[in-house]
């Protein structure tokens, strides 16, 4: 999205052919679940049978100035590919997949670029065999990294630069955070269901009988207790079993989370089916560790598995198969 030769047409949505009455422009403000009533910002209400919470979540910021920038929406991310095409200093604050792979992208149009970040790139994510990995390759790429304790975003003549734990302040042309998301749910506050951070759902994305949530609004049951995994891929299949638990209640199947991730940056192209992160060495598959193309698997204590493809073009369906297998056997 961020190359400047790159073809938008597959970010554009298809007209809609759902059939269903679209209320563009216009807010949820309330709801009133014993009313079974939701109030709008224009001061309309509407009423309901059942009700599918899927509000979202909204970029965190570090500071409080417009230059800030933050990627989040498609118009974020027009106006990012439109800045760095004059190829910017660009500073980025956050070494998750979105920083990253920001920071792969502005590199790749001829940015000089920067990252800070208080941990060691996706290691947090992915673990340290991985987070190695990438960070080996960004560097090779040109990536200036910072690892820093702290790092905020202050004001300094008017424009937002990053600060260290020790004072330093690095700045550039530009500047973007990429430091995690908050859920969308003030407007639930005195509803009884939440309003202060992601919605807990049971296993099926019922808040209640006739109410589930799905998306980077939802938090659900895990081994390790509630938790949100907001990524499109986990989107879809949360969406699916919270469509069928309302229409069907306890007679819907659960949701079998099989995790999966992938990300592309710094000519690498990663695809993690399992639990993450992963700790220790991998057994190898095929290919090599080290160079690559290589199709790797972590096996942990609990039986389960994890495999990892790294510049392996192999099916999803095959990567979560050696999942099982490692279970199996």
């Amino acid at each position: 999205m961020l190359r400047t030769d790159a073809d938008l047409a597959s970010h554009e949505l298809p007209p809609p052919d759902h059939g269903a009455t679209e209320l563009l422009g216009r807010a949820a403000a309330r709801l009133d679940p014993e009313r079974r009533v939701l109030a709008l910002d224009d001061g309309s209400e509407l009423g309901y049978d059942g009700l599918v919470i899927a509000s979202g979540s909204r970029a965190r910021r570090l500071g409080s100035l417009p230059d800030e920038l933050v990627l989040r929406t498609l118009d974020d991310a027009l106006r990012l590919r439109e800045q760095i095409a004059s190829r910017p200093d660009f500073v980025v604050v956050g070494g998750g997949p979105l920083g990253m792979e920001v920071a792969s992208g502005a590199l790749q149009a001829g940015c000089r670029v920067t990252l800070v970040t208080n941990e060691p790139p996706m290691e947090r994510q992915l673990g340290t065999h991985l987070g190695e990995t990438i960070t080996a390759a960004a560097l090779a790429h040109g990536l200036t990294l910072i690892v820093t304790p702290d790092a905020r975003v202050v004001e300094r003549g008017g424009r937002s630069v990053a600060e260290l734990a020790d004072g330093r302040l690095i700045e550039g042309d530009l500047l973007l955070t990429a430091v995690g998301d908050i859920p969308n749910t003030e407007w639930l506050a005195g509803s009884g269901l939440g309003g202060g951070g992601a919605l807990s759902v049971d296993s099926r994305g019922r808040l209640r009988p006739e109410i589930v949530a799905a998306g980077d609004v939802a938090a659900v049951p895990t081994a390790n207790g509630h938790t949100r995994s907001p990524i499109w891929h986990s989107a879809i299949e949360q969406a699916r079993v919270a469509a069928r638990a309302l229409l069907h209640g306890d007679a819907a199947s659960e949701l079998a989370a099989q995790p999966y991730f992938w990300t592309e940056q710094f000519d690498l192209d990663l695809r993690v089916a399992g639990r993450t992160p992963l700790t220790g060495e991998p057994e190898v598959i095929d290919g090599e560790r080290s160079t690559g193309p290589a199709l790797l698997r972590w096996r942990h204590d609990d039986g389960t598995a994890t495999a990892v493809s790294v510049n392996y073009r192999i099916p999803i369906p095959r990567l979560r198969r050696l999942c099982e297998a490692a279970a199996a056997a």
